[in-house]
Protein backbone atom coordinates (compact mmCIF):
# COMPACT_ATOMS: atom_id res chain seq x y z
CA UNK A 1 0.00 0.00 0.00
CA UNK A 2 1.35 3.55 -0.83
CA UNK A 3 0.20 6.89 0.76
CA UNK A 4 -0.31 10.08 -1.35
CA UNK A 5 -0.58 13.39 0.56
CA UNK A 6 -2.51 16.10 -1.61
CA UNK A 7 -2.85 19.29 0.37
CA UNK A 8 -5.45 20.68 -2.50
CA UNK A 9 -7.60 23.33 -0.93
CA UNK A 10 -9.10 25.01 -3.96
CA UNK A 11 -12.35 22.82 -4.25
CA UNK A 12 -13.76 24.33 -0.94
CA UNK A 13 -15.75 27.42 -1.09
CA UNK A 14 -15.36 27.82 2.89
CA UNK A 15 -13.66 30.77 4.62
CA UNK A 16 -10.14 29.78 5.81
CA UNK A 17 -9.48 27.11 3.40
CA UNK A 18 -6.32 28.09 2.04
CA UNK A 19 -4.64 27.75 5.60
CA UNK A 20 -6.70 25.29 6.99
CA UNK A 21 -7.23 22.19 4.80
CA UNK A 22 -3.32 22.17 3.91
CA UNK A 23 -2.25 22.24 7.93
CA UNK A 24 -5.33 19.11 8.58
CA UNK A 25 -3.80 17.14 5.25
CA UNK A 26 -0.24 17.44 6.57
CA UNK A 27 -1.26 16.49 10.36
CA UNK A 28 -3.38 13.80 8.72
CA UNK A 29 -0.21 12.39 6.64
CA UNK A 30 2.24 12.90 9.33
CA UNK A 31 -0.38 10.55 11.59
CA UNK A 32 -0.98 8.36 9.21
CA UNK A 33 3.00 7.78 8.12
CA UNK A 34 3.65 6.67 12.01
CA UNK A 35 0.42 4.44 12.35
CA UNK A 36 0.67 2.42 9.25
CA UNK A 37 4.86 2.77 8.74
CA UNK A 38 4.69 4.16 5.28
CA UNK A 39 6.53 7.25 4.38
CA UNK A 40 4.15 9.87 2.38
CA UNK A 41 4.45 11.02 -1.40
CA UNK A 42 3.89 14.80 -0.92
CA UNK A 43 1.86 15.47 -3.94
CA UNK A 44 2.84 19.39 -4.90
CA UNK A 45 -0.35 21.37 -5.39
CA UNK A 46 -0.66 24.88 -6.40
CA UNK A 47 -1.16 28.05 -3.53
CA UNK A 48 -3.08 29.97 -5.50
CA UNK A 49 -6.87 31.14 -6.69
CA UNK A 50 -8.32 31.59 -10.24
CA UNK A 51 -11.08 33.21 -11.52
CA UNK A 52 -14.49 31.31 -11.24
CA UNK A 53 -14.95 30.09 -14.74
CA UNK A 54 -17.94 28.07 -16.13
CA UNK A 55 -19.90 28.14 -12.70
CA UNK A 56 -16.63 26.37 -10.77
CA UNK A 57 -14.71 28.68 -8.36
CA UNK A 58 -10.69 28.13 -8.66
CA UNK A 59 -11.42 26.11 -11.72
CA UNK A 60 -8.14 26.63 -13.69
CA UNK A 61 -5.99 26.13 -10.32
CA UNK A 62 -7.62 23.04 -10.02
CA UNK A 63 -7.10 21.88 -13.57
CA UNK A 64 -3.46 22.65 -12.84
CA UNK A 65 -3.34 20.58 -9.49
CA UNK A 66 -4.09 17.80 -11.52
CA UNK A 67 -0.37 17.28 -13.54
CA UNK A 68 1.20 15.79 -10.87
CA UNK A 69 -1.84 13.74 -9.16
CA UNK A 70 -1.64 11.93 -12.64
CA UNK A 71 2.40 11.41 -12.86
CA UNK A 72 2.02 10.09 -9.07
CA UNK A 73 -0.75 7.56 -10.41
CA UNK A 74 1.31 5.80 -13.10
CA UNK A 75 2.49 3.29 -11.90
CA UNK A 76 1.30 2.77 -8.50
CA UNK A 77 2.75 -0.49 -7.56
CA UNK A 78 -0.07 -1.60 -4.93
CA UNK A 79 -3.64 0.14 -3.46
CA UNK A 80 -3.24 3.99 -2.58
CA UNK A 81 -4.46 5.25 0.82
CA UNK A 82 -4.83 9.66 -0.31
CA UNK A 83 -4.84 12.04 2.37
CA UNK A 84 -6.86 15.10 0.84
CA UNK A 85 -7.46 18.28 1.65
CA UNK A 86 -10.69 19.06 -0.43
CA UNK A 87 -12.92 16.27 -1.65
CA UNK A 88 -12.40 17.07 -4.63
CA UNK A 89 -8.67 15.47 -4.57
CA UNK A 90 -10.01 12.42 -4.79
CA UNK A 91 -11.00 13.47 -8.65
CA UNK A 92 -8.27 12.18 -10.25
CA UNK A 93 -7.76 8.83 -8.54
CA UNK A 94 -11.30 7.80 -8.93
CA UNK A 95 -11.00 8.60 -12.45
CA UNK A 96 -7.89 6.26 -12.81
CA UNK A 97 -9.43 3.25 -11.13
CA UNK A 98 -12.55 3.27 -13.24
CA UNK A 99 -10.15 3.21 -16.45
CA UNK A 100 -8.31 0.43 -14.83
CA UNK A 101 -10.44 -1.60 -13.29
CA UNK A 102 -14.10 -1.32 -15.79
CA UNK A 103 -17.12 -0.41 -15.71
CA UNK A 104 -17.96 -2.82 -12.25
CA UNK A 105 -16.18 -0.15 -10.38
CA UNK A 106 -18.08 1.06 -7.66
CA UNK A 107 -17.08 4.43 -4.78
CA UNK A 108 -18.40 4.33 -1.40
CA UNK A 109 -19.12 7.71 0.03
CA UNK A 110 -18.83 8.53 3.59
CA UNK A 111 -19.61 12.38 3.84
CA UNK A 112 -21.84 14.29 5.43
CA UNK A 113 -22.49 16.32 1.80
CA UNK A 114 -23.76 14.78 -0.87
CA UNK A 115 -21.10 16.09 -3.57
CA UNK A 116 -23.48 15.64 -6.44
CA UNK A 117 -23.93 19.47 -7.94
CA UNK A 118 -23.22 19.93 -11.37
CA UNK A 119 -21.80 24.13 -11.77
CA UNK A 120 -25.22 24.95 -13.29
CA UNK A 121 -27.18 23.57 -9.69
CA UNK A 122 -24.48 24.45 -7.35
CA UNK A 123 -25.90 26.93 -4.66
CA UNK A 124 -21.91 27.94 -3.82
CA UNK A 125 -19.50 26.92 -7.11
CA UNK A 126 -17.61 24.65 -5.02
CA UNK A 127 -16.42 22.08 -6.44
CA UNK A 128 -16.02 19.84 -4.01
CA UNK A 129 -19.59 19.46 -3.84
CA UNK A 130 -19.44 18.32 -7.18
CA UNK A 131 -16.55 15.98 -7.24
CA UNK A 132 -19.02 12.73 -7.22
CA UNK A 133 -21.37 14.56 -9.73
CA UNK A 134 -18.33 14.87 -12.20
CA UNK A 135 -17.29 11.14 -11.35
CA UNK A 136 -20.68 10.15 -13.04
CA UNK A 137 -19.47 11.88 -15.87
CA UNK A 138 -21.87 15.07 -15.86
CA UNK A 139 -19.85 18.42 -15.39
CA UNK A 140 -17.91 21.17 -16.79
CA UNK A 141 -16.42 19.08 -19.70
CA UNK A 142 -12.70 19.24 -18.32
CA UNK A 143 -13.98 17.68 -15.14
CA UNK A 144 -16.32 14.90 -16.33
CA UNK A 145 -14.71 11.30 -15.79
CA UNK A 146 -14.48 9.66 -19.17
CA UNK A 147 -15.31 6.55 -18.47
CA UNK A 148 -17.75 7.54 -15.54
CA UNK A 149 -18.80 5.71 -12.47
CA UNK A 150 -21.32 4.06 -13.94
CA UNK A 151 -25.17 4.95 -12.26
CA UNK A 152 -26.53 3.36 -9.57
CA UNK A 153 -22.34 2.30 -8.52
CA UNK A 154 -22.07 5.08 -6.48
CA UNK A 155 -23.08 4.78 -2.17
CA UNK A 156 -23.74 7.41 -0.11
CA UNK A 157 -23.23 7.01 2.89
CA UNK A 158 -23.96 8.96 6.70
CA UNK A 159 -25.14 11.88 4.79
CA UNK A 160 -27.71 14.33 5.61
CA UNK A 161 -27.11 17.60 3.87
CA UNK A 162 -28.68 17.49 0.54
CA UNK A 163 -29.66 20.06 -1.95
CA UNK A 164 -32.61 19.69 -4.00
CA UNK A 165 -31.07 18.98 -7.48
CA UNK A 166 -28.82 16.18 -5.19
CA UNK A 167 -32.16 14.61 -3.06
CA UNK A 168 -33.52 14.61 -7.03
CA UNK A 169 -30.34 12.21 -8.13
CA UNK A 170 -30.68 9.48 -5.64
CA UNK A 171 -34.47 9.44 -5.31
CA UNK A 172 -33.92 8.34 -8.58
CA UNK A 173 -32.16 5.72 -8.17
CA UNK A 174 -28.47 7.45 -9.95
CA UNK A 175 -26.93 7.33 -6.56
CA UNK A 176 -28.19 5.16 -3.74
CA UNK A 177 -28.04 5.96 0.20
CA UNK A 178 -27.77 4.29 3.14
CA UNK A 179 -28.56 7.31 6.01
CA UNK A 180 -27.28 7.50 9.51
CA UNK A 181 -27.27 5.44 12.07
CA UNK A 182 -25.41 3.55 8.13
CA UNK A 183 -25.86 -0.03 9.72
CA UNK A 184 -22.86 -2.04 8.27
CA UNK A 185 -25.18 -4.69 6.81
CA UNK A 186 -27.02 -2.06 4.96
CA UNK A 187 -23.85 -0.57 3.29
CA UNK A 188 -22.62 -3.95 2.66
CA UNK A 189 -26.71 -5.08 0.87
CA UNK A 190 -26.56 -1.66 -1.25
CA UNK A 191 -22.75 -2.59 -2.59
CA UNK A 192 -24.47 -6.14 -3.16
CA UNK A 193 -27.66 -4.15 -4.91
CA UNK A 194 -24.93 -2.22 -6.83
CA UNK A 195 -23.51 -5.50 -8.51
CA UNK A 196 -19.50 -3.93 -8.15
CA UNK A 197 -16.65 -6.07 -8.93
CA UNK A 198 -14.09 -3.26 -7.09
CA UNK A 199 -14.81 -0.92 -4.32
CA UNK A 200 -12.88 2.50 -4.19
CA UNK A 201 -13.97 4.14 -0.63
CA UNK A 202 -14.04 7.74 0.08
CA UNK A 203 -14.04 9.19 3.80
CA UNK A 204 -14.47 12.93 4.40
CA UNK A 205 -14.33 13.32 7.87
CA UNK A 206 -17.25 15.48 8.24
CA UNK A 207 -19.49 12.05 8.05
CA UNK A 208 -18.81 12.11 11.49
CA UNK A 209 -20.73 13.47 14.20
CA UNK A 210 -18.56 17.05 15.64
CA UNK A 211 -19.06 16.00 19.18
CA UNK A 212 -16.86 12.87 17.98
CA UNK A 213 -13.98 14.89 15.70
CA UNK A 214 -13.73 18.29 16.05
CA UNK A 215 -11.33 19.07 12.99
CA UNK A 216 -13.66 18.90 10.82
CA UNK A 217 -13.69 21.41 7.60
CA UNK A 218 -17.66 21.72 7.81
CA UNK A 219 -19.70 20.68 10.73
CA UNK A 220 -22.71 18.63 10.50
CA UNK A 221 -24.89 17.31 13.46
CA UNK A 222 -26.30 14.19 13.31
CA UNK A 223 -23.26 12.41 12.17
CA UNK A 224 -21.78 8.64 12.69
CA UNK A 225 -19.66 8.17 15.16
CA UNK A 226 -15.72 6.77 14.63
CA UNK A 227 -16.91 3.34 16.08
CA UNK A 228 -19.83 3.18 13.28
CA UNK A 229 -17.52 4.30 10.77
CA UNK A 230 -14.85 1.26 11.22
CA UNK A 231 -17.53 -1.34 11.78
CA UNK A 232 -18.86 -0.20 8.17
CA UNK A 233 -15.27 0.00 6.73
CA UNK A 234 -14.27 -3.91 8.32
CA UNK A 235 -17.79 -4.92 7.14
CA UNK A 236 -15.98 -5.15 3.42
CA UNK A 237 -14.29 -7.64 3.61
CA UNK A 238 -16.35 -9.35 0.92
CA UNK A 239 -15.58 -6.45 -1.31
CA UNK A 240 -11.77 -5.74 -3.50
CA UNK A 241 -11.24 -2.13 -2.22
CA UNK A 242 -8.93 -1.29 -4.55
CA UNK A 243 -8.05 2.53 -3.22
CA UNK A 244 -9.14 5.20 -0.18
CA UNK A 245 -9.17 8.61 0.60
CA UNK A 246 -9.83 10.48 3.80
CA UNK A 247 -10.54 14.42 3.20
CA UNK A 248 -11.37 17.16 4.89
CA UNK A 249 -9.70 17.55 8.15
CA UNK A 250 -8.90 20.97 9.08
CA UNK A 251 -6.85 21.12 12.32
CA UNK A 252 -3.47 22.19 13.93
CA UNK A 253 -3.48 20.11 16.24
CA UNK A 254 -2.49 16.09 16.09
CA UNK A 255 -4.86 15.75 19.14
CA UNK A 256 -7.62 17.11 17.41
CA UNK A 257 -6.74 14.78 14.33
CA UNK A 258 -6.05 11.61 16.86
CA UNK A 259 -9.69 10.08 16.79
CA UNK A 260 -9.51 9.33 12.88
CA UNK A 261 -6.39 6.95 13.79
CA UNK A 262 -8.76 4.02 13.97
CA UNK A 263 -10.22 5.09 10.37
CA UNK A 264 -6.84 4.89 9.10
CA UNK A 265 -6.03 1.29 10.66
CA UNK A 266 -9.40 -0.34 9.55
CA UNK A 267 -8.30 1.51 5.56
CA UNK A 268 -4.60 0.15 6.34
CA UNK A 269 -7.07 -3.59 6.66
CA UNK A 270 -8.62 -2.86 3.99
CA UNK A 271 -6.19 -2.17 1.54
CA UNK A 272 -3.21 -4.62 2.85
CA UNK A 273 -2.50 -7.33 0.32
Amino acid sequence: MRLHSVPQWQGSGLGGASTRLPAGCEVLTALAEDLLGTPALRIPVGSDTSAAEHGILNRAALLENRGAQLTALENPEGPVLTIGGDCASDLVPIGVARYRYGPGLGVLWFDAHADINTPESSPSGAFNGMVLRALLGESDAEFAADPAVAPGRAVLVGTRAFDPAERDLVDSGVVRHVPVPADPDDVVKALREADVSAVYVHVDVDVLDPGELVGSHDHEPGGLGVERLVECLDALDEFDVIGAAVTECATRDRTEAAPLAPVLEALRRRLAP
